[in-house]
């Protein structure tokens, strides 16, 4: 018999092989309505309703439903000999379109861009260069290019990205005491979920969303800018335009997209734009400095090298950034899943 060492090794093996489908069961059940279907109704449904419900074949639903019930994203009760099956609260938080935090449309560019293309990992290890615009990634390349193909889909991608927010959002923007802060621009806030956190915090302050026109035009379209006029919009690049004037700079997941000297580039505009006392709060998964984790970041860190020229940085690479752009005064923490980075003009 394998020792108890032995059998730890062989469950992680497991563990690790399978993940890749881990993540696709918990994907598939988000796009074909399980989670939302049984948020909706109330009560455990039977493998045969949801399948029913959903359109879709009820044997292969059983599995799949099984399947979540062992990942502990559904439960199961057995009544009559039949299983029985409704959200966790995981699924009903997270997973359910429906819900105030849901993650759906982050999962949705998860499966939809960077599952395809995280088969490219190998040739992006060997080559040296971003696989989303390889000739061989031909797929996952169609994909992403799709998200900006249309404003639909440049929309769907803006959400996508703020999803995080709606649980991480108060957490981090509570690192600090930013209350002194009450004119805030929020530069690359896609639809303004973070402006919507900021505002709840700190109900004397306003927010102004600066991201390309597009993102604007489709954010006003969605009714976000409706907390009492304290949330706004202004398109335009921020790498080409003026940034509005502001006594805080907000730069939440932008840095990760870029190489050093673009990130430098962009703090260096916005300390020129800040008055003394200013300051700028990056939003950014912080890597520990021996590099050593934690996990998500570095899983992060493989997802910036396939789709960007960036990648994720360690406390001390943020600080040299901030420093070579010119902030002096820097505080960092850490959250549960992304870290706070203050600099003060």
């Amino acid at each position: 018999m394998a020792s108890a060492e032995e059998n730890e090794i062989i469950k992680t093996l497991c563990q690790h092989q399978y993940g890749f489908l881990i993540s696709k069961i918990m994907f598939s059940a988000c796009e074909l309505g399980v989670f939302d279907l049984l948020l909706e109704s109330k009560e455990l449904l039977s493998s045969a309703v949801i399948a029913e419900r959903l359109g879709t074949s009820h044997p292969e639903m059983q599995r799949l439903l099984e399947a979540c019930v062992g990942l502990k994203l559904l439960r199961m009760e057995r009544k009559d000999n039949e299983g029985l099956f409704g959200n966790t609260d995981l699924a009903s938080l997270c997973l359910a379109k429906s819900s105030p935090r849901t993650q759906y449309y982050f999962m949705k560019f998860l499966s939809d861009i960077v599952y395809p293309t995280s088969q490219y990992l190998t040739d992006a290890v060997r080559e040296g260069k971003r696989q989303i615009q390889s000739a061989h990634a031909t797929a996952a390349n169609d994909l992403f290019g799709a998200v900006y193909s249309t404003e639909e889909r440049l929309q769907r991608f803006s959400i996508a990205m703020g999803d995080a927010w709606c649980l991480y959002g108060q957490e981090l923007l509570s690192a600090f005491d930013l209350s002194c802060f009450q004119v805030v621009c929020d530069v690359g806030g896609g639809n303004g979920t973070l402006a919507k956190e900021y505002i709840s915090l700190y109900p004397k302050a306003t927010v102004t969303i600066f991201d390309l026109p597009k993102v604007v035009e489709g954010a006003k379209k969605q009714s976000v800018a409706s907390e009492e006029c304290q949330i706004s919009f202004q398109g335009g690049d921020f790498f080409k335009d003026p940034v509005p004037e502001a006594d805080l700079y907000i730069l939440a997941r932008t840095l990760h997209d870029w190489d050093d000297d673009t990130c430098e580039q962009l703090l260096t505009k916005i300390y020129k734009a800040c008055k003394p006392g200013g300051g700028v709060l990056v939003l950014e998964t912080v890597i520990n400095e021996d590099r050593t984790g934690p996990l998500v970041g570095q899983i992060r860190s493989i997802i910036v090298m396939l789709l960007t020229e960036g990648k994720e940085r360690t406390e001390s690479e943020f600080n040299a950034l901030f420093n070579a752009a010119g902030f002096k005064e820097i505080q960092s923490k850490k959250g549960n899943n992304y870290g706070a980075i203050l600099g003060r003009k």
